[in-house]
């Protein structure tokens, strides 16, 4: 079952790290302050800590656990835990595919925030007005050389640090990008709290307000919890098979339920951290916080116009989103070149450099998505390859995939409960509660389909 050549991480914080590396992204810093804002900041994060708790550690856990029984990954380890003549490593491979989409857009977005990183240190934005800003970012993306260029440097930047080795490339990089994200994370909240008017920020994002549910009615009620489960799931990146492959790179010294309990606080950690950014610094100025995905690229920069040292903020904080960004491509593709090296028997160097060349060419309809390409339209009016491939892995392969795992874990027809619990509960720590067999074999995958069947109903009936 085991194959004792495999390569390891060289001690629990490096699995620690590495994996809220793969979860921290662009979900905590970009996407997390706008859906924060958009439903009524404190009352909004209260709930997200419950769902992250009840939706989204579960599934963590039991990605983890087939990583660890099975030694390899999500696909990998079907094949090593299935019956005899079962056929789950089937889904294994469409939850790859699943790594690989997320990449042909993701990685584009990285380049984005690798871009501006450089606009920012160079003063390309200074003295630009709100409505000039915006052109500046439309300029961007309607330029094909900046497109490729940017896909081109985080494509290469993941493949490097995957192509050094496990230890010394993936885990060494994630413990510098993770202590540089709290470092950075530090000194943005020194300066977004010491703004004038920043403390009514901060009462938003604090200080909880039942009335900005109780007014709206019991609509308004489940469509924050509807966002938070969302968010819940967005941010650890589970329901693709990601997070196994780590799974497989520790011992049984510790429960899996104890180390995922510390990863779901890293990465919620650095989402909160990123509010204490915004949202001051947003009340600061008078800009509305839920304002959508433009948050970033366009009202940041005009806020960090407005205060002294613009180059020094907006360098820093997208500095900042660059390695949340980075963390995440290095750790799916670590999935990937892994893959690549149990199917096709060859060695990391090799897989690395297939991995990258295929990733970087399956994303090149996403880079030009905007310019070249922009009279294809998958979705209808004024979508993009982007809208397309976020579609297919945000709305699709992580709800049901996330269904999968769970009934894999539980089913007697796949792993099973008993093997399953055997798994996680080897080692020191919390134990996974057995009192919750109810819960996770069937509340749970129903939460995860009514997400799914929502999801539709918002993107082609209501939105």
């Amino acid at each position: 079952m085991h194959n004792e050549k495999r390569e390891r991480l060289s001690n629990r914080l490096g699995f620690l790290l590495v994996s809220a590396g793969c979860a921290i992204g662009l979900g905590n810093i970009w996407r997390f302050p706008y859906i924060t804002g958009k439903y009524g900041g404190a009352v909004f994060v209260l709930i997200y800590l419950i769902c992250l708790a009840v939706v989204g550690l579960p599934i963590l856990i039991m990605e983890f656990s087939i990583g660890r029984a099975g030694q390899k990954d999500i696909a990998g380890s079907y094949k090593v835990l299935e019956k005899d003549g079962s056929k789950w490593h089937i889904i294994g491979y469409i939850q790859m595919l699943g790594c690989l989409i997320l990449m042909m857009f993701y990685t584009s977005v990285a380049g984005w925030t690798i871009y501006y990183t450089y606009y920012m240190a160079s003063g390309a934005t200074l003295g630009l007005t709100p409505d000039g800003i915006e052109e500046f970012f439309g300029k961007m993306l309607s330029n094909p050389y900046i497109m490729i260029f940017s896909l081109f440097i985080s494509v290469f930047l993941g493949t490097l640090i995957c192509f050094k080795g496990l230890q010394k490339g993936v885990e060494k990089s994630s413990k510098i990008m993770m202590s540089l994200l709290f470092v950075i994370v530090i000194i943005l909240i020194m300066r977004s709290i010491t703004l004038n008017n920043a403390v009514e920020g901060i009462k938003f994002y604090l200080l909880p307000d039942l009335s900005k549910i109780t007014d709206k009615g019991i609509g308004v009620f489940f469509e924050i919890i509807y966002a938070a489960l969302g968010q819940a799931f967005f941010t650890l990146g589970i329901g693709i098979g990601s997070m196994t492959i780590f799974g497989s790179y520790i011992g049984k010294e510790k429960s899996i339920t104890n180390e995922s309990i510390i990863i779901v606080i890293l990465d919620t950690s650095i989402a909160f951290l990123s509010g204490l950014v915004i949202f001051p610094a947003c009340f600061a100025f008078g800009v509305n916080p839920g304002e959508g995905a433009g948050l970033a690229f366009i009202t940041l920069p005009n806020i960090f116009n407005s205060m002294p040292f613009p180059r020094v903020w907006g360098t820093l904080f997208f500095l900042f989103l660059s390695i949340a960004a980075l963390t995440t491509i290095v750790t799916v593709f670590e999935n990937l070149i892994a893959f690549t090296m149990s199917e096709f028997k060859i060695k990391r160097k090799k897989a690395s450099i297939i991995v990258g060349i295929v990733v970087f060419l399956f994303s090149l309809p996403t880079a030009l998505g905007f310019n070249v390409l922009s009279f294809i339209q998958p979705m209808g009016n004024n979508t993009s390859f982007l809208d397309l491939f976020d579609f297919i892995v945000s709305y699709n392969l992580v709800e049901l995939g996330g269904i999968y795992i769970i009934v894999f874990c539980v089913s007697k027809y796949g792993w099973g409960w008993d093997n399953f619990l055997l798994e996680i509960d080897s080692g020191s720590g919390i134990k996974f509660p057995r009192s919750s067999r109810f819960y996770v074999t069937y509340i749970l995958p129903l939460i995860l389909f009514a997400m799914f069947i929502i999801n539709y109903i918002y993107k082609f009936f209501i939105n």
